[in-house]
């Protein structure tokens, strides 16, 4: 599993991510609070490890790595 995530991507999924975690838990409630924090873990997770399973699956490549 290679990276496929450009640093901007990867700067702009990890900021994206810590805001729905942070709405997640204080400002929206309930279900849809817990969702949001559930997309962003997943946003901050793969802004981590640099590799978007859905880029795979759509060929995009946002890396400069090959």
């Amino acid at each position: 599993m290679g990276t496929n995530l450009g640093t901007l991507d990867r700067a702009i999924r990890g900021l994206g991510g810590i805001i729905l975690v942070v709405a997640g838990l204080f400002v929206v409630k309930g279900l849809i609070g817990i969702l949001l924090g559930l997309v962003g873990a997943v946003l901050i997770f793969s802004a981590t490890v640099g590799f978007c399973h859905v880029y795979k699956v759509l060929h995009i490549r946002t890396s400069k790595k090959v």
